[in-house]
């Protein structure tokens, strides 16, 4: 255990222990600007309905499944009363949202007109909206801690240095689609142990450790990954491996170990009959610090797995300076131009082992991992990014070293805290400081007080705390440094810059002019980008497309660079949506998207060269939009087949908010299915048929089928196809509320003209981003009026985000009783996966 481990443990769990007391759910705020922030005055629209006439529909339509003898979707409506609608406000969204999006009443029943169905919908809006403007609620949460994408960027703008908090944290909890979800994110032993793991490793890398023991970092190269061509942040002239950035702790020598992929048999892969390197030309691996060659590694063509070192090449010790420094290893290239194959030429240049010695197919070395270990006979610690920025002043000579320390562990603490750090709490860093400087003198002193900041519990959690005096069932405004970090990990995904803190400082954050003015100079600003590396990437989960490896047999062109591309793709269109405060219903008609090469000749676009990312116009308007993007089409396959039933999940739960229930039991998998008749294969859509025959299975199918078959002429990744194991494509349909469709374009236009559900869920999703909870059903009005408020102003990107950032759920708190947070998860998060 370090000098700190006793104290901050304790500390930690005083620290969680007090805090989730405040964990908070629903509080009404008395003050009357915050109550009419809520959506205004709301008016009786013109196409409203007497509460009779809304009973007549519910009663005559909706009752017959949702009685209390069939209680579909765990929902009675027989002692519904519209005229309650605001005091049962839970059951009226519930209602609201499916009518919205006409999934109600489902398809093949009896169905009122759809002005009918509206007009239901907007009168319980009306009522719920009514009550809510008297009188508005203010949700509330425990505090948040830091999840491993804050602490790596936290670090990096604290330090100067790039960590992989995932060395040190485990896997955050999602809920409601974030890893930002407070009520979930619990703390255990574990993750305590980890973060004061991580406070001690990361401030003997800042500061530097001449007395570092020598240890074994590595770095992998996917098996999905193609070795052909050039990789960027290695040297030019050179083909496949990898380039990282590593941190070394201590000026001193290194050692550099490379592996190599190697067959079922245990023979190095690249070695067979068709292995472009020979006895007398044999590859070679360059090892470079920072661009520089430092070594040239010959690799042995007939190295095996039951070698002494098995299928590796070492290098010579490298003196290498404390600091971080890009590393690389990467094949000499040898040869230029398409790889011939008697087949077919694969883009994955490892799409099997087993075929790897045979002839006709062209093999080459792939390099599997790299290892870096050291530091030997470590000497002193030079320069580098992170210590010139913690050591602002040094004490000359022999003079008292606490003021200068005191001058950087205010600094420093003030920015890690994102507030100003308390006489206390510095006196307390002050103290580590003077224990570490009696013993190894200056900079371990300041290395030990490092170490403190990063382990207390002001940096790993974001408290919010209540002003003195504040009440149980009491709302309260959060002060301005509260706001500042609520703002900054929302739109940027890390803490405050000076300009927030100067102005929280000042006590003009809070301010909703000078919101609006903060919130339109971070959008602004390259740190935005975290709405899409961070916010867009957990609302369309392209977290799932690292699990998705299509069957080298269906797709033996998909490698990790495709997979890359893909993801940057969506990333790069939707920071776009951002940068240029576009409509956000662009995310469905855009007629432009970015590639590179890679994906250009994935999607058949000519004249695209480069691994740059270019933005270019679409030929033709079945690609437009996210339905078009092979990440979403990609994520929701199968390895073999592609899959209408995930196709139309994903659209139900991710753009439509409205998640089907999940399977009933002892439903067979689709591959259950005999997929042979006739003599030939069965089409994905035929095999949709049989499987939902299953009049246990209809209803559900009849709502997710024809979304996922109208995306059919797209393959298993994303590529337009016209045929289906020899059968053209069929991807007509009917949609849940009766529009006829025929492919990608007819669903983009049958959404649309809904979209009321598509905005709303879209803001649902941003403000649960943006809150660190869940959106719950008192939330809706301010929904609703935020929806308004960008309808009126062609629903551009900023306007969805003023309307949170201004809205009283983020910049007040409510504080209730504790409430059990796997109740609560379990009770709002979607159903899990439904089975085909």
């Amino acid at each position: 255990m370090t000098k700190l481990t006793i104290p901050v443990l304790g500390a930690l769990a005083v620290a969680f222990g007090v805090f989730t007391s405040s964990r908070a759910a629903v509080v009404s705020g008395p003050a009357t600007a915050e109550r009419a922030a809520v959506s205004g005055v709301v008016h009786a629209p013109a196409d409203t309905l007497p509460t009779d006439s809304v009973n007549a529909v519910i009663q005559g339509t909706c009752v017959r499944c949702h009685s209390d003898r069939r209680l579909r979707g765990n929902l009675s409506l027989e002692a519904y009363d519209a005229m309650d609608a605001a005091a049962r406000a839970d059951v009226s969204e519930r209602i609201v949202r499916k009518l919205r999006a006409g999934m109600m009443p489902p398809p093949g029943g009896r169905r009122p007109p759809r002005e009918t169905l509206e007009a239901v919908a907007t009168t319980l809006e009306t009522a719920v909206d009514r009550a809510a403007a008297a009188s508005p609620r203010v949700g509330g949460r425990t505090f948040q801690r830091l999840n491993r994408a804050e602490y790596t960027a936290s670090i990096q703008d604290l330090l100067g240095l790039q960590v992989d908090a995932g060395a040190y944290l485990p896997l955050d909890t999602k809920s409601a689609n974030f890893d930002n979800i407070a009520d979930v994110q619990l703390l255990s032993a574990t993750l305590m142990d980890g973060y004061l793991r991580a406070a001690s490793e990361i401030s003997r890398l800042a500061v530097g450790d001449p007395a570092a023991a020598p240890a074994e970092a590595t770095y992998r190269v996917s098996r999905w990954t193609s070795q052909t061509e050039h990789v960027p942040g290695t040297p030019y002239g050179t083909r496949g491996g990898l380039s990282v950035l590593h941190t070394f702790p201590a000026d001193g020598e290194y050692r550099f170990r490379v592996s190599f992929h190697h067959e079922t048999t245990g023979a190095m892969h690249g070695s067979g009959g068709g292995a472009l390197h020979t006895l007398d030309n044999p590859e070679h691996v360059e090892i470079s610090v920072d661009g520089v060659r430092v070594a040239l590694l010959e690799v042995d063509r007939w190295m095996h797995t039951s070698d002494p070192d098995g299928v590796n090449v070492r290098s010579e010790p490298i003196r290498i300076t404390a600091g971080p420094h890009r590393i690389a290893a990467a094949f000499i290239r040898m040869f230029e131009g398409p790889v011939q194959d008697l087949m077919s030429p694969h883009e994955w240049s490892i799409a099997s082992t087993s075929i790897a010695d045979a002839y006709g197919f062209t093999s080459m070395p792939h390099i599997r991992d790299m290892a870096v270990t050291g530091p030997f006979e470590a000497e002193r610690v030079s320069e580098t990014p992170s210590r010139a920025r913690i050591f602002t002043c040094r004490p000359a000579g022999d003079e008292d070293g606490a003021p200068c320390a005191r001058r950087i562990l205010t600094r420093l603490a003030t920015q890690a805290y994102r507030r100003p750090v308390s006489e206390v709490e510095l006196n307390a860093l002050l103290g580590l400081y003077r224990t570490g400087a009696a013993d190894d003198g200056f900079e371990e002193g300041i290395r030990l007080a490092i170490e403190g900041i990063l382990a207390n519990p002001k940096f790993v959690f974001r408290f919010e705390e209540p002003p003195a005096g504040t009440g149980q069932g009491e709302a309260y405004a959060l002060d301005d440094f509260a706001l500042a970090s609520r703002l900054s990990f929302f739109l940027w995904g890390r803490g405050p810059d000076d300009v927030l803190m100067d102005l929280a400082s000042r006590g003009e954050l809070a301010k909703e002019d000078e919101l609006v003015r903060q919130v339109g100079r971070m959008l602004a600003d390259p740190r935005s980008e975290a709405l899409a590396t961070r916010f867009a990437f957990q609302w369309l989960r392209l977290q799932d497309l690292e699990r998705i490896h299509p069957d080298v047999r269906v797709d033996p062109d998909f490698d990790e660079q495709l997979k890359a591309a893909m993801l940057r793709e969506t990333e790069l269109f939707f920071y776009s949506l951002v940068r240029e405060d576009r409509n956000v219903l662009d995310m469905f008609t855009a007629d432009y998207t970015f590639v590179n090469e890679r994906l250009a000749r994935h999607y058949g676009i000519p004249g695209i060269a480069g691994p740059e990312f270019q933005r270019i116009t679409h030929a033709n308007a079945r690609r437009r939009g996210l339905l078009g993007q092979g990440s979403i089409l990609t994520l929701t396959s199968h390895a073999s087949r592609t899959s209408p039933v995930l196709r139309g999940k994903w659209v139900m739960e991710v753009f439509l908010g409205s998640p089907p229930p999940p399977p009933p039991p002892d439903v067979p998998e689709l591959e259950e299915t005999e997929a042979i008749e006739d003599g030939r294969f069965l089409t994905v859509r035929e095999l949709m048929a049989m499987h939902a025959a299953n009049p246990t299975c209809n209803s559900c199918h009849r709502m997710m089928d024809p979304i996922g078959l109208a995306l059919e002429n797209f393959g298993v990744s994303g590529a337009w196809r016209v045929k289906d194991n020899g059968m053209p494509v069929d991807a007509s349909g009917e949609l849940y509320d009766g529009t006829p469709l025929t492919g990608p374009e007819d669903l983009r236009r049958a959404l649309l003209a809904r979209p009321e559900p598509l905005l709303r869920t879209f803001t649902e999703n941003l403000m649960a981003y943006a809150l660190g909870r869940r959106v719950e059903y008192y939330d809706m009005p301010t929904v609703r009026r935020i929806v308004r408020e960008a309808a009126a102003r062609d629903n551009r990107l900023s306007v969805f985000i003023n309307g949170i950032v201004t809205s009283p759920a983020f910049r007040m708190k409510g504080v209730d009783a504790v409430v059990d947070a796997a109740e609560e998860s379990a009770r709002h998060d979607p159903p899990g996966p439904v089975e085909e």
